[in-house]
């Protein structure tokens, strides 16, 4: 892999990977996501053992936080945004892998093992093939446009489960303390530094947000906000036209 931090930091690494049970922190952001965020932390309790959960509240009015206490290592709380939250969130972190995954995004069951190897192998950073919890001939074809773009760009979607060394994450200065697009914008970083894993295996996203205002006009909505970004607009104008759509 090409990259100013290829040589000595993979070995490092590699090192590191022989002589310990090398752990992986997962940075879950959540606002108001008591009715499904039980059963969403339940599924990662397999992990609990290999890694670290996180999760970043910013400032639920239901009881997202309460329900989280039993199912993560630790809640943590800041302001609402999920750059912030996520950079918040990594701030907490005790492990040298970053695992930055949405509350309605489940891991592939080798989720652990497929980025361990990805980092061992000389990778800084990476991201999931992306499939929906809607088994409609359309969601499919959603997903695979989506999974097509990301490897023909190197630029991945938070729905893809971002994750990278606590390395790069520190070189490329976080998130951007923006209201939207935060994954392009971070993605555009992490290539200076060397290409994305793009792992094959699944992670499976929630189609709510697709379902709740229109597919199609989702569709167009999300391409008009990413070329606008491109050329680029004010990513909080962005957001007030995302989140305050009817």
């Amino acid at each position: 892999m090409a990259g100013p931090l290829s040589c000595l930091a993979a070995e490092r690494l590699r090192d590191q990977f022989q002589d310990m049970n090398y752990q992986i922190t997962i940075v879950i952001p959540v606002f108001n996501e008591a009715g499904h965020l039980g059963a969403k932390l339940q599924a990662l309790q397999g992990l609990r053992d290999r890694c670290q959960l996180v999760l970043v509240d910013g400032g639920s009015t239901d009881d997202s936080p309460v329900i989280a206490v039993p199912w993560v290592d630790k809640v943590v709380h800041s302001p609402r945004g999920r750059a912030t939250q996520m950079n918040v969130g990594a701030l907490q972190a005790d492990a040298e892998i970053l695992l930055f995954l949405h509350a309605d995004t489940l891991l592939p069951d080798n989720a652990i093992d497929l980025i361990r190897q990805a980092v061992a192998e000389g990778f800084h950073w990476g991201r999931f093939d992306v499939t929906f919890d809607n088994a409609k001939p359309i969601f499919k074809l959603i997903a695979f446009m989506m999974n097509h773009r990301s490897r023909l760009t190197g630029i991945a979607t938070g729905d893809q489960a971002l994750f990278m060394t606590r390395q790069v994450f520190a070189t490329v200065g976080g998130f951007p303390a923006m209201a939207l697009m935060e994954d392009i914008a971070i993605s555009s970083k992490l290539k200076k530094l060397g290409k994305p894993c793009c792992l094959n295996a699944n992670v499976q996203t929630s189609a709510r947000r697709w379902q709740q205002h229109g597919l199609f006009k989702t569709i167009l909505l999300m391409w008009r906000l990413r070329l606008a970004f491109f050329f680029g607009a004010d990513p909080d104008d962005l957001a007030m036209r995302y989140y305050g759509r009817k």
